[in-house]
C-alpha cells in the first residue's frame, strides 16, 4: 500500500498543479481554444479548482464542461500516479463508481422504449426465483431506492467489496435477509437494487449487460476509454485511487497520509458501481443524451428524470439513476460516485458539468453548483444547500443556524431540503469533519423536528462525537416518530449499556 505524508504531497502537487490541456474534441479548430480556454468563465473554474484541490487535498482531476450540445471546456490538474510522479491528462481514466448507475437508469429506460419492460411492473414479472417478500417490488421501486430489500454489501468483503465465496452463495445470503421496510416507504441507498437491474437487463437483452452497454451506449456516443473494472483489472491510462489514512496499525497518525485504495466490483453487482471513464467520455455521453442518440424520445427522457414517489404519493429523492435537485430555478440531475466522481446536467440552462478525481472523499458533488455558476453565475444562490456552504466557509460552521435564519428573515421561502442537508453532513461526517458535520446536523432537525430520519442522523454523529447523553435523546425522538426504526432502536440498546 502507497503512503505518502501530507507536506510530501503538497510539495509534488506543486509541480503539478499547472493544468495539461487540449483542445475540446468539439471545438471550432485547434486555434480557437487557446482564446476559449482564457475567457473570463475558464479563469473562474481553473480558481475554483485550485482551492477545492488545496482543501480537499486531491492529487489529480478532470474536468469538462458542456454548454449548448458542445463540449466547451475540458482541462486536468495535478497527478494521476503519485507514487510515479505522473500527471493527469485528458486521457487519464477513473473510476466513476455510483455514477454508472445514471448509465444503468439509461439501459432500462432503452428497454422500456423497446417495450420490453414497463417501470411499475413487479420486478418479478421479468425475474424468477425471487423470494417471496421481494417479488412486489417494482422497476421503479429499485431504480429509486425504496425498494426495502436488504443490501447486498452486507453479505461482501467489507475491506475490498469483494466476494467471499461464490456469486450464488452471495445471493443466497441476501436472500434470506428480511427486508429493511416495507417497500416504496422509506429510502435507503443499496446496491441490491441496481445489482438486480442488471440481472434484468442479462435477461430481457438476453445478453450480458457489459455488452449491452458496449453497443448501445459507449459505442454510439464514442466513448472509447469507457469500460468496467476494477483493481484487479489492467485498464489503460488508469489513476489509481487513493484515500487519506488517519489511523495506522491501531495508532492515530500525526498527520492524514494518502494510501492506495484497493476496490473490487464483482461482475454481478457492475451496474451499480463497475465502471471507469474519462471526464471527456462523460461529456460526450451527456451531449448524446440530451440530442437523442442514446433515448428516442423526449417524453423518455424526461421519464428518465422524473423523481419516483413514495407509496403517499410524496417524490423521492431520486430518479431512474439519477438524483434530483427539483428547485424552481435552474433544476439539476446529478449522479455521483464512490465520493470521488460527479456529475450534474442542468437542464433549463443547456449545461452540465463533470468533475472527476483519484480521491475517495473528495466529493466533488459539493461544487458542482458553484463550477456550473462560472457558466451561468444564478446557479448557486439557486441551491440552498450550495448558498449555505458559501456562507460557512466564510463565517464558520457554528453559524450554521444563525445564518439560515438571517436569511428567512429576508426571504421567508428559504429552507435548504432535508435530504440535501443530511447527504452534505455525511459527507462531512465520512471524512473525519466532525466539527462541521455536527452544526449541520443540527440545524437539520431544527429546520425538520418532525423527521425521524433527522434526529437519528444527529445521534449518529453525537455518539461519534463522545456526547453520549445527548445521541441517547436524539435516538430516543426518533424512535418516538418512527417506531419502525430498528436502526435506531438498536443504537439506544448499544449506548445504554
Amino acid at each position: 500500500m502507497l503512503h505518502a505524508s501530507l507536506p510530501g504531497l503538497v510539495a509534488g502537487l506543486a509541480l503539478a498543479l499547472a493544468p495539461f490541456s487540449t483542445p475540446p474534441a468539439s471545438a471550432p479548430s485547434p486555434a480557437a481554444a487557446p482564446a476559449a480556454l482564457a475567457s473570463s468563465p475558464a479563469r473562474q473554474v481553473e480558481a475554483l479548482l485550485r482551492r477545492e484541490m488545496q482543501e480537499r487535498r486531491i492529487p489529480g482531476l478532470q474536468v469538462a464542461v458542456v454548454q449548448r450540445g458542445r463540449l466547451v471546456l475540458l482541462r486536468a490538474y495535478g497527478l494521476a500516479d503519485v507514487q510515479q510522479q505522473v500527471p493527469v491528462t485528458d486521457q487519464s481514466v477513473f473510476a466513476i463508481n455510483s455514477c454508472t448507475k445514471a448509465l444503468t437508469g439509461v439501459a432500462i429506460m432503452q428497454l422500456v422504449e423497446a417495450g420490453r419492460l414497463e417501470l411499475d411492473a413487479p420486478v418479478s414479472r421479468y425475474l424468477g426465483g425471487l423470494p417471496a417478500a421481494w417479488q412486489p417490488v417494482t422497476v421503479r421501486q429499485l431504480l429509486t431506492h425504496v425498494s426495502g430489500l436488504p443490501n447486498v454489501l452486507r453479505v461482501l468483503n467489507p475491506a475490498t467489496g469483494g466476494l467471499m465465496g461464490s456469486e450464488a452463495e452471495a445471493w443466497a445470503k441476501v436472500r434470506a435477509l428480511p427486508l429493511d421496510f416495507a417497500p416504496g416507504t422509506q429510502f435507503s441507498y443499496n446496491q441490491t437494487n441496481y445489482a438486480l437491474l442488471g440481472r434484468l437487463i442479462d435477461t430481457l437483452a438476453a445478453r450480458p449487460f457489459a455488452e449491452v452497454f458496449r453497443e448501445q451506449q459507449f459505442q454510439v456516443a464514442g466513448m472509447a476509454a469507457t469500460a468496467f473494472g476494477d483493481s484487479r483489472d489492467v485498464i489503460p491510462r488508469f489513476a489509481p485511487t487513493y484515500r487519506y489514512l488517519t489511523r495506522w496499525d491501531g495508532q492515530a497518525l500525526p498527520e492524514p497520509r494518502l494510501a492506495g485504495n484497493y476496490a473490487e466490483f464483482p461482475a454481478f453487482r457492475r451496474t451499480a458501481s463497475g465502471l471507469n471513464s474519462t471526464a471527456a467520455d462523460l461529456a460526450r455521453w451527456l451531449i448524446a443524451l440530451q440530442s437523442g442518440q442514446l433515448l428516442k424520445t423526449k417524453a423518455a427522457l424526461q421519464t428518465l428524470w422524473t423523481p419516483g414517489r413514495y407509496l403517499d404519493g410524496t417524490p423521492t429523492q431520486w430518479a431512474l439513476g439519477w438524483l434530483t435537485k427539483p428547485r424552481p430555478r435552474h433544476p439539476a440531475v446529478l449522479a455521483t460516485g464512490g465520493g470521488r466522481a460527479a456529475f450534474a446536467v442542468y437542464p433549463d440552462d443547456e449545461l452540465a458539468v463533470v468533475v472527476l478525481t483519484n480521491l475517495a472523499g473528495s466529493f466533488p458533488e459539493d461544487f458542482l453548483d458553484e463550477l456550473a455558476g462560472c457558466y451561468q453565475p444564478a446557479i448557486p444562490a439557486a441551491d440552498p444547500v450550495t448558498w449555505l456552504r458559501m456562507q460557512l466557509r466564510r463565517r464558520g460552521f457554528e453559524q450554521a443556524e444563525a445564518v439560515v435564519r438571517e436569511e428567512q428573515q429576508r426571504n421567508p421561502a428559504f429552507r435548504p431540503a432535508e435530504p440535501d442537508l443530511n447527504d452534505w453532513a455525511y459527507r462531512l461526517l465520512s471524512n473525519g469533519q466532525l466539527a462541521q458535520a455536527l452544526p449541520v446536523f443540527r440545524l437539520t432537525v431544527s429546520l425538520y423536528p418532525q423527521s425521524w430520519n433527522a434526529y437519528d442522523s444527529y445521534g449518529e454523529a453525537l455518539a461519534k462525537s463522545g456526547q453520549k447523553a445527548e445521541a441517547i435523546r436524539m435516538y430516543q425522538q426518533s424512535v418516538a416518530l418512527n417506531p419502525n426504526n430498528q436502526g435506531g432502536r438498536k443504537m439506544l440498546e448499544q449506548l445504554s449499556r
